[in-house]
This record gives C-alpha cells, structure tokens and sequence, in this order.
C-alpha cells in the first residue's frame, strides 16, 4: 500500500552529520504542471558537503532539506501534464529538497530514465553526468586525439568525466591519490599523484607542448598552475573550489577570484580560454532553453551508460535513515564512486517483495 506521509532530512544549520533532522508530513498534492515523484534513490554530491558547513557558494538560508539530484517514480501528475508520465522512472536535478522520500517537481524538469537502468545506476550519473558531458563537450571540445588533464580523476566528477573523455578518443592525464593509480590505469588514464608528485613539472613531462584542456574542481593555486599547462587554443574548465573546504569567512570569496581570473586571462590575446562552470548557467535566462539542453545532454550520458562507455560507480548504498553515516562516508575520502541514500519504505517495499517471492 502506497505511503501518504513524506518523510525527509532537514538540514538545521552548520551542524556534524549527526545533526541532521527528520520531518514527517503528509505528501503534496501535484499541482498544475507538476507531478509527485517517490524517490528511489538520491545521493550525497560534494555540494551538501560544503552545504553542512555552510560553504556552498549560493545555498538557501537555514534549515532546508539537502538533496542535489534524485531518480524515481512518478506517482502522480497534475493538470497540464501528459498522464503517460505517470509510473515512468525520471531523474531530476534540484539542487535541495532530494534527501526525501517524495518530491514535487515541475514536470519540465523530469528526464525519463531508459528502460534497464536501476535508479541507483541512474543517480550516480545525473549531476555528475551533466557536469561531466557539458564541461567536456560543450565547453572544452576538444577534438579527437587531443590531451587533457582532469583533477580528481577519481572524484564523482572525474570518473565520469575520463570515461567520456576516452570514449571521444582523447588522451586523458588524471590527479588522483596513489591508491586510485591503478583502476585509472585500467581505464587508460596516465595517473599523476598529487600527493607526492609536483603536478605541473610532470604534466609537462607528459604533454611537452602543453593540454588541450584542464578540469580544475580544486581552485586556489591549482587554478593557475592549470592555467599555465594549457597549450595554445587550450582551454581552462574550473568548476569548483575544493581547496577552500575548509576554510572560513565568506563562501562567496573563492569562487568570485575564480571569476576573476577567468575574466582577466580572457582578455589575454593568446587564443586560450577560460571558464569558470556551473550547471545552473542560463537557467534565468531561458528556463526553456536551460531544461531542453539537460535533458539532452543527460539523456546522452544514459546512452553512454547503456553502451558500456561510461560505469555507475556506486561506492555504497545506505537507507535515508543512516544519512549521517552516508555523508561521513563520502566526506572521508576513502571512497570511489558515489554514495547513494535509498529512502526507507523503498528498501522496506524491495525486502517486503523479495520476502514475498521466497514465499512462492
């Protein structure tokens, strides 16, 4: 029997992952244009992270519910929308409001998942795979037999980022810690460790006249040296500021001197280019626009999937109700690949049909 009540994580303010909260309420009803999706699975992104410590660079003010992206079922469509969506599996990127058990999104922002890929598959690929997709082809394109340096090469990211970039037939230089070294290599990708290696003095090792391309999620210091790494007509794609993590002041800081940095080595007539990414770009601007264009691209990182040409890397699965234990894990370090939340009454449904099945 289907569930009336809601239950979500509610994020009170800068707290330790034990702080976080559960809210029970009865489930919204679809309105014009909308549909109730039940969440099957949802993920913790390096963005609730910096959330949590209240460092992501445009958050909502405390509390709010977490949540980055999310894959599930929907339930029920409002007026307005074609009733054939009705139990089809969707993905959707929302930024907060995921780390639920159901969601009420505007229909226009639901991505039909393809038949045959489970909800967990489907959830490590979805902000990381719009990210991963535009960066690679819609920022850099870099043409067939070109080289590139991705940092963090084993990050959510950066998995999926390489195995595109390979599919495309490029070369592929990956930061990554010692012992990622040799799954990178299985992919075929030269690992370089940023630990104990100087990165730029063995980048330029390896590609002598310079990369093509460099995808930079570290800011600081790294920012420039990807700078000047950069071949001719190379291309710089900074999307993040993990060095700043853990520091304090405002969150708001280490992304504005990015920005400036692209904005001044722009203006530089060497024939390089520079971005600073975010996946939410030109949403205001054309809402229409915005949505055709993510869920093509996601789309395309599905088909990828179903082609064998990029993985889903689940590093764990854990029910929503160990979402603390969920975002210690994927704080740590310790692991490859994405931790997916499975809200509660999903598994207990999984388990309830399994018990089920036995019994026949």
């Amino acid at each position: 029997m289907e569930s009336t009540e809601l239950v979500e994580v509610v994020l009170p303010g800068t707290v330790e992952p034990e702080g976080l909260q559960f809210r029970r309420r009865d489930i919204p009803a679809a309105g014009a244009g909308q549909i109730v999706v039940r969440v099957e699975a949802t993920g913790v992104s390096f963005a609730e992270q910096q959330m949590r410590r209240g460092r992501y660079y445009d958050q909502p003010p405390f509390p709010f519910v977490p949540g980055y992206d999310l894959v599930g079922t929907v339930l029920t469509a409002g007026p307005g929308v074609t009733p054939g969506l009705v139990g089809k599996r969707v993905a959707a990127l929302v930024k907060v409001g995921g780390w639920a058990s159901h969601v009420v999104l505007d229909a226009a922002d639901a991505v039909e998942v393809p038949a045959g890929i489970g909800a967990a598959e489907a959830e490590t690929l979805v902000v990381n795979g719009i990210t991963a997709w535009q960066m690679l082809h819609r920022k850099a394109r870099v043409r067939s037999g070109g080289t590139i340096l991705v940092h963090g090469a084993n990050g959510g990211v950066g998995t999926v980022l390489v195995q595109l970039a390979l599919a495309a037939g490029l070369k592929v230089i990956g930061t990554a810690s010692a012992r990622h070294h040799d799954a990178l290599r299985e992919l075929g990708v030269t690992p370089v460790d940023y630990r104990t290696e100087d990165v730029p003095a063995r980048v330029r090792a390896l590609a002598p006249g310079g990369v093509d391309a460099v995808f930079d999620h570290v800011g600081g210091r790294s920012v420039i040296d990807s700078w000047r790494l950069l071949a001719p007509g190379g291309t710089l794609v900074s999307y993040g500021s993990a060095a700043a993590r853990d520091d304090t002041g405002s969150k708001q800081w280490p992304v504005l001197k990015i920005l400036g940095r692209v904005w001044l080595w722009n203006a530089l007539p060497n024939g390089r280019h520079a971005y600073f990414f975010n996946v939410w770009a030109g949403r205001a601007l054309s809402k229409d626009r915005f949505r055709a264009r993510l869920g093509a691209d996601l789309t395309e990182v599905f088909h990828a999937l179903q082609r064998g040409e990029v993985t889903a890397r689940i590093a764990a699965r854990l029910p929503l109700t160990e979402v603390a234990e969920a975002l210690r894990l994927a704080e740590s370090g310790t692991v490859a690949g994405k931790v997916v939340l499975i809200p509660q009454e999903q598994e207990q449904d999984q388990q309830d049909q399994q018990d089920q099945q036995e019994q026949d």
